[in-house]
């Protein structure tokens, strides 16, 4: 964790909005990739019919968002996407030491190099051993992914209530102007983000071939496998870690920058 990459202060920079009131809130804040290209980020708290509050890439444990929390229910699962999603995992869990973690295989040992907090892992994402239950709380709301072919080892979920698909890097939706709103800097600026903003909106056909070329190459089939689970979903908003929330038309968007992958699922099936 550096300063150029997470903001010193992220109380005073951090967007806590209510998605849909008494279910869903999104924490925005900035980030910056390298310290140069600003990707931003962004953790989803879902709050389920009964009350209990899933986690999915936590960030910065603020003042805010301890009261948010404290308002909407008891937190009762941690979800780190994939496995760069994890940076905060050690303040949520010492905070809400009853809820259970969940991540994808490899990342506890990502922690452990890096001597990272221990965190508990009571669920773990893997490929030879595929997770079908959580438990049935969980269960009946979520509908859940792992694509173990994506380089970061992502996990997608879809809470059916309310349509709303919550991923990691699986799908990038630049600029992210929600999430540096309150830094008095523009989302566009600079050269290295305006590239890479260039290839990972939602406008263009690069992010197609981006993730057809680059993310999914060493794997292609297994991550078309995967995406095509998705796409069976009932979702229509998607609630992205970098760039803006995508609050209708999800489900089209997702069809249109897999449009290659769904086609070899097809082929293959």
């Amino acid at each position: 964790m550096t300063s150029k990459l997470i903001p010193k202060d992220p109380e005073k920079v951090m967007v806590v909005r209510d998605v849909v009131p008494r279910t869903i809130t999104t924490l925005s804040v900035p980030f910056l990739r390298f310290g140069r290209i600003k990707v931003g980020g962004r953790g989803t708290i879902v709050r389920l019919q009964s009350g209990a509050l899933a986690v999915f890439s936590p960030v910065a444990l603020t003042d805010e968002v301890k009261q948010k929390v404290a308002e909407m229910g008891e937190v009762k699962y941690i979800t780190a996407l994939d496995i760069e999603h994890h940076i905060f995992l050690g303040p949520w869990h010492q905070a809400y030491p009853n809820a259970k973690v969940l991540g994808p295989e490899g990342l506890a040992e990502k922690r452990k190099s890096q001597k990272n907090e221990d965190v508990p892992f009571a669920y773990i994402f893997s490929k030879d051993k595929p997770l079908t239950s959580i438990d049935p709380e969980f269960d009946s709301e979520f509908d859940y992914e792992f694509v173990y072919a994506h380089q970061n080892k992502e996990i997608v979920f879809n809470h059916k209530p309310t349509k709303t698909l919550i991923q990691a890097d699986l799908l990038f939706n630049y600029p992210a102007t929600e999430q540096f709103s309150k830094t008095g800097v523009a989302a566009t600026s600079g050269i290295l983000t305006k590239i890479f903003g260039g290839l990972t909106n939602t406008r263009s056909d690069w992010q197609k071939r981006l993730i057809w070329y680059g993310i999914s190459s060493k794997d292609r089939a297994g991550f078309a496998r995967s995406v095509s689970k998705v796409d069976k979903w009932d979702f229509e908003r998607i609630i992205p870690c970098h760039g803006d929330v995508i609050e209708t038309g999800g489900k089209g968007i997702f069809q249109k920058i897999m449009e290659w992958h769904l086609d070899l699922a097809k082929k293959s099936s």
